[in-house]
């Protein structure tokens, strides 16, 4: 149950008795002759809500107000006045007062006028409530003290402050890219629409547009005979959110460029000009300056996309935030899978620190998960982490620079693929079974990974 703090402010002895008196069985309750000391309080112990006198000695009502609100602008607060002082009550409500209440007070409406305005405090208070429990679902890409990710925290805070302001982030593969998307939106006034995710290489170049933007019925052969939605329209009021933003077509990037320009798009066969408004944050791990010097990507649309842009830095760039996300990982795994953890050992955290990781928070997470699903603690350990076994047996003799060629009684070929199987492995892990990102950290084309995927797997 929400419990509120009200403060009142009033120079007469009389009426905050005859105020506490009616409200402090529900609220917890403290008065203050002037608005000086009631001020000081407020900067260290915020109230909820403000009943605040109009003529008082020293700092007037109004004054009051504009400090009080100044200190924090949700406080509400309900002005006491006497029926002369109306044209100072409409000056109040002007500057940010909820309500005000006449002399002499009635308690009837009193407690009506309270109820309203706690309930406004109430709803606040569960929105916040709830934004914070989605925020932390999305915490692992922004924990840390580096000074790197702290400044991309303060420009999530400020950027999430709009409904519709267009979010470019860039960063390497396995830095949390969506979860910081989802972050946004989250931290957002519009946080209670949909966060929609469309992955721009999920799908051939000619259905993109009718994934994004819908299509109407009969439109081609194939097509639902109701039509469908496109994920604009599911993100309406809320986020959509372009993963791989650097794979889409000229064709599907001039389309998107309309319908940021004008909010308006048609659904794919239609005539009917559609409108909405919706949030378009999007992502990549490539180089987008060298694709707009290219032509690659239109340098207009990269803009509208680009209002703010957030290059989220590597995990090898803030090496200081290993171990604080490495332990949030284990908690979480820990409670997930029943386990008996309690920490991580000196020898495992140096090990940590001093490990490469190329696939950034989403490796260092699979590694913590499998750590704790394969032991049981109650410190991990490095021989729990096993960072150096997690090497193929296979890559041993390449190491040793006396030899030129391989050892006798090495089957090459087998090897060789054993070696490939491993690194595609590796690379479906990393980008948690995304072809299309995994090909692009081997540095291959996503039709050759998946040539390759198949011939060597089929021969288990």
């Amino acid at each position: 149950m929400i419990s509120y703090t009200i403060y009142v402010i009033d120079d007469a002895p009389t009426a905050r008795k005859r105020i506490t008196l009616a409200l402090e069985n529900d609220y917890r309750i403290k008065g203050f002759e002037t608005a000086e000391a009631a001020i000081e309080t407020i900067k260290t112990e915020p109230p909820d809500l403000v009943l605040l006198d109009i003529g008082l000695p020293g700092m007037s009502g109004i004054e009051a107000l504009k400090e009080i609100k100044a200190i924090n602008s949700d406080t509400l607060v309900i002005m006491i006045t006497a029926s002369e002082e109306i044209n100072t009550v409409i000056s109040a409500m002007k500057l940010g007062a909820y309500d005000y209440l006449l002399k002499p007070l009635h308690l009837d409406a009193l407690l009506v006028t309270l109820r309203n305005a706690l309930d406004t405090i109430r709803m606040r208070k569960e929105i916040q409530l709830l934004q914070e429990k989605l925020i932390e679902e999305n915490l692992p890409c922004l924990i840390g003290e580096s000074n790197a990710i702290q400044n991309v925290i303060e420009l999530v805070s400020k950027v999430a402050q709009s409904r519709n302001t267009s979010v470019l982030i860039t960063g390497e593969t396995g830095t949390g890219k969506e979860l910081l998307a989802s972050a946004i939106h989250y931290k957002s006034p519009c946080f209670r629409g949909r966060f929609v995710v469309f992955n721009c290489a999920s799908l051939p170049q000619d259905l993109v547009e009718s994934e994004l933007f819908g299509y109407e019925k009969g439109a081609f052969t194939g097509a639902k005979p109701s039509g469908k939605k496109g994920l604009v329209e599911q993100a309406a009021h809320g986020t959509l959110f372009l993963d791989e933003l650097c794979e889409l077509s000229p064709e599907a990037q001039a389309k998107l460029l309309r319908f940021l320009e004008s909010g308006e798009y048609y659904r794919v066969g239609g005539v009917t000009k559609r409108k909405l408004e919706t949030r378009v944050v999007s992502a990549t791990n490539r180089d987008i300056n060298d694709l707009m010097e290219k032509g690659v990507f239109r340098r207009d649309l990269y803009y509208r996309l680009a209002v703010v842009r957030i290059d989220l830095p590597s995990l090898n760039e803030r090496r200081e935030d290993i171990i604080p996300i490495a332990r949030y990982f284990l908690v979480e795994f820990n409670r997930k899978l029943g386990k008996g953890f309690t920490g991580i050992s000196q020898e495992a955290e140096k090990a940590l620190e001093s490990f490469t990781w190329k696939g950034n928070v989403r490796e260092l997470r699979n590694l913590i998960q499998r750590s704790v699903l394969f032991n049981d603690g109650p410190e991990l350990t490095p021989e729990h982490l096993g960072l150096e076994k997690d090497r193929p047996q296979e890559l041993d003799f390449l190491n040793a620079s006396s030899c030129s060629i391989p050892p006798a009684g090495i089957d090459l070929a087998a090897t060789l693929g054993n070696i490939e199987k491993y690194y595609i492995e590796e690379a479906l892990k990393i980008s948690q079974g995304n072809e299309s990102q995994a090909a692009r950290l081997l540095n291959i084309n996503y039709y050759t990974l998946r040539h390759r995927r198949k011939k060597l797997f089929q021969q288990e």
